[in-house]
């Protein structure tokens, strides 16, 4: 897998729900997506993710990188 970039929550938020991702709920410092059937943790924070979550979120999105990116 090619080196992911730094991406702040927002972004990724934002392009999940470009996607047909919506918030169900929003606890503490995370925020819970749904589309169908598939749950999206993401944590919520200034800072930028690690490059581990954010395969982690794209893993349980069940989505490449390039389709994240395509809906920055």
């Amino acid at each position: 897998m090619p080196k992911l970039p730094a991406l702040k929550p927002s972004e990724v938020l934002k392009a999940l729900q470009r996607i047909g991702f919506t918030v169900i709920r929003s606890k503490g410092g995370h925020m819970q997506l749904k589309k169908g059937n598939l749950l999206v943790t993401i944590p919520f924070h200034s800072k930028d993710l690690k490059a581990e979550t954010l395969r982690s979120i794209l893993r349980q999105a069940k989505i490449n990188f390039e389709e994240l990116k395509k809906n920055l």
